[in-house]
Parts: structure tokens; sequence; C-alpha cells
């Protein structure tokens, strides 16, 4: 075998130091564009909309379609429901910046320029965030709830081999017979070598449960396993324990982290408060972008 290695809507983004908290696809940098209003939705039709009722906002089968384009364009397919209110709830926050923006009057010299004024509306919204004391009960009781964040997981040392031509199970187990038994592998065979791979790493690229399955695996030896990609001879070389994180090693990170989740708490409030000043009608089913 031949051998071969393997913003949230509401953060400003110089306090966003971390979105771990956050849906993996929120944390895009193509999201953060669109975050700062720049690239999401028909900028036209909101002029027109605004030019008609500045204090009814409709989010339209337009502004569907060009967000449905946008993720598209980032993801490879389509967004679901959820996916889709989620962008919808980034159009609306931007939209209602932008026009408490214009309200303010953040907009001169930027007239023309809709992330600026969104940016500039959201700083003043910033301007109020206040963070209460944060003392070691309170960073404590937010370390216990965000674990998952903080302690290491178990990691995965292994290799893959991928037959050419005949993929099948009963193939890759004949093949995984004839390692096993020291016969030297098929030259026509790839090798891939994985080095501490965690848990979610291997689920994401090889399927939902497969670090759960290899890790009853034996160590060492070359066994069958089905992926999203078909069957492959898989051998596992390394488990390494998962281990708990400890408070005061990363109270620094955790306090960090604490104070970006509760200003953007804030923010979102702040906003949300904006938002009931402005009729919203939806023209959409978010359902629709199932096609």
């Amino acid at each position: 075998m031949s051998a071969t290695s393997m913003t949230s809507p509401l953060e400003v983004p110089t306090l966003s130091r971390r979105l771990r908290n956050r849906p993996a696809w929120t944390r895009e940098p193509l999201l953060h564009f669109v975050i700062l209003g720049a690239l999401l939705f028909g900028i036209d039709h909101a002029l027109v909309a605004r030019a008609e009722d500045p204090r009814t906002i409709v989010i339209d089968a337009a502004a569907d379609d060009e967000a449905r384009q946008v993720f598209v364009a980032a993801r490879g397919r389509a967004p679901n429901a959820e996916e889709m209110t989620a962008l919808r709830g980034v159009w609306l926050n931007n939209e209602v910046l932008y026009r408490e923006g214009l309200a303010m009057q953040v907009d001169r010299g930027d007239k023309a320029i809709r992330d600026r004024v969104i940016f500039k509306a959201l700083s003043l919204v910033d301007a109020n965030v206040a963070l209460p004391p944060a003392d070691d009960v309170t960073l404590r009781r937010y370390f216990a709830s965000h674990r998952d964040r903080y302690d290491e997981p178990a990691r995965y040392d292994f290799q893959e081999a991928t037959l050419a031509g005949d993929t099948s199970e009963s193939a890759v187990r004949s093949f995984v017979s004839a390692l096993n038994g020291g016969t030297p592998g098929d030259a026509k065979a790839g090798l891939r070598v994985f080095k501490a791979r965690p848990d979610a790493n291997l689920d994401q690229s090889f399927g939902s449960g497969f670090a759960k399955a290899l890790a009853t695996r034996p160590i060492g030896e070359w066994v069958a396993m089905e992926t999203r990609e078909g069957w492959r001879a898989i051998r596992l070389d390394v488990i390494t324990a998962p281990k708990a994180a400890d408070f005061t090693v990363i109270r620094n990170v955790v306090q960090l982290d604490w104070a970006d989740a509760t200003a953007a708490e804030q923010r979102s409030a702040a906003v949300t408060a904006l938002t009931k000043k402005y009729t919203v009608h939806v023209a959409a089913d978010p359902a629709a972008d199932q096609r």
C-alpha cells in the first residue's frame, strides 16, 4: 500500500473571541459578512419597503431566495427550515439596526454603505453593555454548564486502508484477513494515517457513531468498518483517554468566554427591544426552502 498523510448578528467582531456556543455553521467566515449586512437579502426591496412605511418590515420570498443562494454558495446545500429561520433572524436584526442607525443619523458619510451603518448602530448599543461582577461562583457555574467546551475529549490514532475497485463488505473483509495474516497489502490500496482525532471530528468525517464503534475495536488489529463513504479497513493504534478541565488552570479563559456570552445576551436583548418598535411581516414559509 502506498502511504499518504492525511457573528451571531448581535456580536461586535472585536469582542467576539470565541463563538463555540453557536452552531458550527454560524461560525463560518461567510456568515460574519452576512452579519454586517453587506451580503444578505434584497437591499433594493428593503429600501422600497422603508420608503412606504418606515415602521413596517417585510421579509418576503425575494429575501428568502437571496438568503438561500448565499447559504448554498457557502455550504453546498439548501438550508433547512430551522436554518432558514435563523437566517431571517440575522436579516431582521440587521434591518432594525440599519433603520435605527439612519434615525440616529450615523449614516453621515456612509449613506450607501449598509454594513457600516449597521456596525455604527450596533456600536452604540454595545456602549450600553455593562457586565456584572465576575466572581468565582458565577464563573464556576458558567464553567459547569459549558464543560464540553473545556474538557479534552478522547482522541484516536488510527489507519484507514481503501481498496481501489471492489469496496464491498466481502472484499474489504477478505482484505482485512490478509493484512492480519501478514500478507502485504494490495498495491492499489491507499493508506491514510490519522493522529489525535477527537470523537466529534470522526463522526463528522466518517459518519454518526463511528467514534463509538472505533473505541470498541482491538488495538493494532485490522477490522472492516462501514463509513459514510463505504466499507474500509481500519486499524486502531492508540486511544488517548479524555481529560477533565481544571477550572483553576483555565479560569481566565472561562472569564473571557463568560464576558463574551453575557455581553452578547445583553446586545440581543437590546436589539430585541428595538425590534418591538416595528411591525414585522413574514411573507414566506420557512419550509418552502425544502426544494
